[in-house]
């Protein structure tokens, strides 16, 4: 089966609500760990019916931060809907949102298979549009090209192809500039942190579609915590969700999970995003789960799924709108097939008061 062939097939599973029976893909709950999350925490507030502006506020009563999070681009060079839906968002977000927006975060597959196509059909969409700065992480479909062969075609028997997990971190590292696949950025005084998975299957079977953060990037998560100012909010940004709370995940999951929420747990105001699930904000699944911090889960502007996780609104392509007040932060889900706020993905969440 060609690249183009698999993809093909592999959206068709999608709208069937199949799962993909190698185990690369599993959507559904109990497929390998699942990527909803399960409610570990308290349930997040009624959602307010007051939408944000689309400029800022002049004023001390205005937001001091404003940003897209956009998860799950899948961005390929052998399906055209990825890209169809990426334009229709940053359509948005450079016509309606263009003095609103400081910055633009992607977390994790910003590609469906990590390859030079699916790159060069990336930038071909990026490079069309007047963007802020731009920000990404990796996700598990960014090292996907160790399943791709160098005829440029799916092939699991094959695996891994002569390709390493090394060749597709550094095919990302390029594409964004980047030293090392996590990284710290200060936008407006704020502090956004980018964590990303450092090796896949090629690397270690073990791993699975789980990310694995290295004792090197989670002392730098530590540090960069520490010397953030107290009490001010920091986000932090991954791509597969967390496991439930006092477990550490495996496939589909962060795997240090017990360390990364010890190492949380002090600072209050930290936000965490994460992706992976392609969950609808209107279809009841959790999308706000309050811990010892507060965790977020995105829903895909490439695919957006059903609970079922089937591929039933082909149209639809979703992210968050994030503002950041002096004594709040305020999230609304945005649907950017219709250029509408989802009444379902609306909070507004009080920052705590820290003593130094």
């Amino acid at each position: 089966m060609n690249r183009r062939g698999f993809l093909q097939w592999l959206a068709a599973l999608a709208v069937g609500g199949a799962v993909v029976a190698t185990g690369l893909v599993r959507w559904r709950p109990g497929a390998g760990g699942g990527d909803v999350p399960e409610a570990s925490g308290s349930p997040s507030p009624a959602p307010s019916t007051d939408a944000p502006s689309p400029t800022p506020s002049a004023g001390p009563e205005g937001p001091l931060l404003s940003f897209f999070i956009l998860s799950d681009l899948h961005v390929n060079s052998g399906v055209a809907y990825p890209s169809e839906h990426l334009k229709k968002t940053l359509d948005e977000v450079t016509k309606k949102f263009q003095s609103a927006t400081d910055c633009i975060i992607f977390t994790g597959d910003v590609t469906e298979s990590g390859t030079d196509k699916d790159y060069k059909e990336l930038r071909s969409v990026l490079s069309k549009y007047k963007l802020p700065p731009y920000y990404a992480n990796m996700g598990n479909h960014d090292y996907y090209r160790v399943w791709i062969d160098k005829e440029d075609n799916w092939n699991q028997k094959g695996f891994p192809n002569g390709r390493t997990d090394e060749e597709s971190q550094k095919a990302f590292l390029d594409f964004f500039k980047l030293e090392k696949p996590y990284y710290e950025v200060e936008v407006k005084d704020y502090l956004i942190l980018m964590m990303s998975q450092e090796i896949y299957q090629q690397t270690r079977a073990d791993v699975g579609e789980g990310a694995w953060y290295s004792e090197e990037q989670l002392n730098w998560l530590k540090d960069r915590l520490a010397a953030n100012k107290p009490g001010r909010p920091v986000f932090v940004m991954i791509h597969q969700p967390l496991p439930a709370a006092g477990q550490d995940g495996g496939s589909h999951r962060v795997i240090p999970a017990k360390k990364f929420r010890e190492i949380l747990q002090p600072y209050p105001n930290v936000f965490v995003f994460s992706g992976h699930g392609h969950q609808d904000f209107t279809n009841g699944t959790a999308h706000y789960l309050k811990e010892s911090f507060h965790w977020f889960v995105n829903s895909s502007v490439g695919r957006v799924l059903n609970a079922k996780y089937e591929h039933v609104r082909p149209d639809a392509a979703q992210g968050l709108y994030v503002q950041v007040f002096a004594d709040r932060v305020e999230l609304k889900g945005r649907e950017f097939s219709t250029g509408e706020w989802i009444p379902e993905a609306d909070w507004k969440v009080k920052l705590q008061s820290v003593k130094v």
